[in-house]
């Protein structure tokens, strides 16, 4: 998609309100310039004539259409503001919801902090433009256009002249408007990188303060906004140098015009009135063109943002819905199968994550999957919720190939406890019903108690109706984690995926949990994550996994015997 077609679709549902302000906008602009007729009269017919009564009739005249003209600014100024604002809440939901599609290796290899830029700074910047940039420019292009056409009326001599200094002015404004447009884009890429900055020091400020690197990134982040006010203070200097030139020259014609004008008046070739009129159109049209070169600026800066905007837009997600989706069996039995799998994350595309993985997981069964760091055993919940697809074999849940079904209605069958609990910065109650929003009040707090966080929460200034504070700041790790179980809880999906759901407990917290998994894991399919090798001693099978291969899968007792993996891992774990 274009830019120009983008605002066209954004603009669509909305062809009304643009009608409405393009009339009030002719309307305003007309107004503008029967002011100067009325002008002419006023000196020609009231003033040179000496004719107080029709004055009177010609000044009430102008009142009215001053009033009439007032009337139609506030029109136009409401509904393109309107305008601006509603379109810009369009475009940004419109972003929003494409992020929400896009697969963690969109985020894996770019940054969070240029989106966010993209999102807020770059929407700011087309609002300006739609909201009242644009509209500024289309009323000075009638006024421009107006004015020709009444200084054309009132003296063709003198309207030839103007057309001459015509090009001299439009030449500057499209060679500066190419330079500032350039740099607009450049000094948005500059506001992009100084949120990275912002983005990873405001998230790891502990990490920052335990390591004294207060005065490193105070550096980092002092180039870095010195380097976007050294880009925009070129965009300045250029918007400023457009601005000069087509001043000096406007008003230079405008200076000749009177010039010339007045020689005429003398000679008696036009009438005083007629050159007022025409002094007052070539100052519309003079003021029309130097704020039509100053809006170029604001237009050429937008127009730099929404290429950065489409571009994002464009961005496709690599997982993509079937085109006919197969529907997963209702009820759902559980199974987990692996076949063959095979997988690269797009980081990484020469160290394979998974080789030739096969892995069958009956329904209700409990396996563990155990092994070092970089095994392989995270990408398996990876694929598992399909936020990635593997470049050969394949994965099914109850018989389905994952790339068949709807993502939605694969993902509602999963529930994740990640060894990072994610906390959001929203109540108790909405963190732990993230998973099922629909849930009652009654069916959260039951869902706490199974997971034993019932305990501190009704402890927390307003209970349940707390807010946790960005990452839940408020909480402690192991808090955190239980309200994350609690939410695995409350969903009640028939697959569970824990990732060292208790790594985070104290011992005594670690044995409550554990019961309240138990009681969870009943009758469901569940993939555990386990570092610590005393967590999984009672799962069904322990499967060992190593440079993203499975060597080895039995009980624990049996693996001691057969896998010597499995055996240096017990080794080193229970020798204390």
């Amino acid at each position: 998609m274009q830019p120009a077609a983008l605002i066209r679709q954004l603009l669509a549902p909305y062809k009304a309100r643009i009608v409405y302000a393009a009339m009030a906008l002719v309307l305003a602009a007309a107004c503008m310039l029967l002011v100067g007729q009325g002008l002419r009269a006023v000196i020609d017919r009231g003033f040179v004539a000496s004719n107080p009564a029709l004055l009177d009739q010609i000044l009430l005249a102008l009142f009215g259409l001053i009033a009439i003209m007032a009337a139609a600014t506030y029109a136009r100024f409401y509904f393109v503001s309107w305008l601006g604002e509603r379109v810009t809440a369009d475009l940004r939901r419109k972003v929003f919801d494409h992020l929400l599609t896009l697969p963690p290796s969109f985020f894996e290899t770019g940054r969070t902090g240029e989106v966010i830029s993209r999102l807020t700074n770059d929407t700011t910047q087309i609002e300006t433009v739609i909201g009242s940039s644009a509209s500024m420019a289309l009323r000075n292009a009638l006024l421009l256009v107006g004015g020709l056409v009444m200084l054309a009326i009132t003296s063709l001599k003198l309207t030839l002249l103007v057309l001459v200094g015509v090009p001299l002015v439009v030449a500057p404004i499209l060679l500066f408007g190419r330079r500032v447009r350039k740099l607009a884009r450049a000094a948005q890429d500059k506001v992009a990188e100084v949120s990275n900055v912002i983005d990873e020091t405001v998230h790891e400020i502990r990490t920052v303060q335990a390591y004294g690197h207060e005065g490193s990134d105070r550096q980092a982040f002092a180039d870095r906004v010195e380097a976007t006010f050294g880009v925009s203070r070129q965009r300045i200097r250029q918007r400023a140098s457009l601005i000069v030139v087509v001043m000096v020259l406007v008003f230079g014609a405008v200076a000749a015009i009177l010039w010339v004008g007045g020689h005429d008046v003398l000679a008696g070739k036009i009438s005083a009135g007629q050159l007022s009129a025409f002094v007052f159109y070539a100052v519309i049209v003079a003021g029309a063109v130097a704020t039509i070169s100053e809006v170029i600026g604001d237009i050429q800066r937008a127009a730099g943002a929404l290429e950065r905007l489409v571009e994002l837009l464009a961005t496709r997600p690599d997982i993509a819905e079937p085109a006919q989706p197969v529907p997963l069996p209702q009820p759902s039995a559980g199974e987990v199968v692996f076949g063959s799998v095979t997988f690269n994350y797009p980081s990484r595309p020469q160290q394979p994550a998974l080789q030739d993985f096969s892995l069958q997981v009956a329904p209700g069964e409990k396996v563990a999957l155990v092994g070092p760091s970089g095994a392989g055993k995270s990408t398996v919940f990876q694929l598992l919720l399909r936020f990635y697809d593997p470049a050969q074999g394949a994965i099914r849940i109850d018989g389905v190939d994952l790339r068949d079904a709807r993502i939605h209605e694969l993902r509602q069958r999963i529930a994740l406890v990640s060894q990072e609990a994610v906390i959001f910065a929203m109540s108790v109650l909405d963190n732990v019903r993230y998973g099922r929003p629909d849930a009652s009040e009654d069916e959260v707090r039951q869902a706490c108690e199974a997971a034993f966080a019932s305990e501190f929460i009704v402890q927390l200034p307003e209970g349940y109706h707390t807010n946790l504070g960005e990452r839940g700041v408020r909480l402690s790790g192991g808090q955190r984690q239980r309200i994350a179980i609690a939410r695995a809880i409350l969903a009640n999906r028939p697959l569970l995926l824990l990732d060292e759901a208790t790594s985070a407990l104290d011992s005594h917290s670690e044995r409550k949990v554990q019961q309240a998994l138990e009681t969870l894991m009943q009758g469901r399919t569940t993939l555990i994550i386990a570092h610590r090798l005393s967590t999984v001693l009672h799962a069904d099978r322990i499967v060992v996994v190593d440079g993203g291969r499975i060597s080895a899968i039995g009980s624990h007792a049996d693996l001691l015997q057969s896998s010597p993996l499995y055996q240096r891992l017990a080794s080193l774990q229970f020798q204390q």
